[in-house]
């Protein structure tokens, strides 16, 4: 048993260190080169790069220093030695690769195979378990304070550095930008669930009330219950359907492998949803 959580978690390191480097050469090979700020902390220093010609290597790392210390302390376990890997090891491949022949400064090229290589750069970190820092952990800790959640916390910490860049910049560059961050949101979609955005999940369980804490718990979302049969076993059954966004996804999918791992689940595509926390307020009285 020892052995196999040791091969996990090392492949989990493996999965980090793999999107990490991605997520590096995304940032050297297409976003400074065609001076695209597209958004989070890499967005940062390629304005200050622009604006001071200082290293984005060394203002990333010093950015995500003081980030992860007040993760650590806000979030706690959340916040692990594999955050620390994947939040330094994307400036220590910046600072490895800072003078690579092969860049491109074309803005729409840069958005396009930039935001590509940047969403399955993260995808692989995130299949890892593991974070690359900067606003992702910002969206988190502005999630526990504020009740906010993390997508909308994230676009928000995204949108202000966007945003910025029109200044140091231009609209046109910025314009390439937000298309890079849409890219690369499809791609992380693509390396994770490998479908669409809102997800339809059915959850076929005897642990009713386990999974229903599981996932107000874990995505707060809520859930609809249907009794059924097992066909095989003629057991009684509960079958939960929830709609959540992408990320919610993939975070109740990890949670179920690891506290309900006999669950039946299913992951579908819903092409609309109408309701609250989708089409309306989440919450009664809550703009969003």
């Amino acid at each position: 048993m020892n052995k196999i959580i040791r091969n996990k978690t090392a492949s989990q390191y493996m999965y980090i260190i793999l999107g990490a480097t991605l997520v590096g050469l995304s940032y050297n090979v297409f976003f400074l080169p065609s001076r695209l700020a597209a958004g989070g902390i890499s967005g940062v220093s390629t304005i200050l790069f622009e604006l001071y010609a200082l290293s984005p290597a060394l203002i990333q790392s010093m950015i995500n220093i003081p980030i992860f210390i007040i993760g650590w302390i806000a979030l706690g376990k959340d916040f692990s030695f594999k955050s620390l890997v994947g939040t330094f090891w994307v400036p220590f491949i910046i600072f490895l690769t800072a003078d690579i022949p092969l860049t491109v400064t074309n803005p729409f090229l840069g958005a396009l195979y930039g935001g590509i290589l940047l969403g399955v750069g993260l995808g692989i970190v995130y299949k890892g378990n593991g974070s690359t820092g900067g606003t992702a952990a910002i969206a988190q800790i502005v999630k526990k304070f504020t009740g906010i959640s993390s997508g909308y916390s994230q676009f928000i910490v995204d949108g202000l550095v966007v945003t910025t860049s029109i200044i140091v910049f231009n609209l046109e560059l910025t314009l390439f930008a937000l298309l890079a961050i849409y890219i690369s949101g499809k791609a992380i979609d693509f390396v994770q669930l490998r479908t669409s955005a809102t997800k339809l999940i059915l959850i076929i369980t005897e642990e009713e009330e386990k999974i229903q804490s599981l996932i107000h718990d874990g995505i707060d979302r809520g859930l609809t219950k249907v009794r059924s049969v097992g066909g095989y076993s003629n057991l009684d059954k509960t079958m939960i359907l929830c709609v959540t966004e992408q990320p919610e996804a993939v975070q109740l999918k990890k949670i179920l492998q690891k506290e309900a791992p006999t669950s039946f689940v299913i992951f579908l595509n819903a092409s609309e949803i109408l309701g609250r926390g989708f089409s309306l307020d989440r919450y009664y009285g809550q703009k969003l």
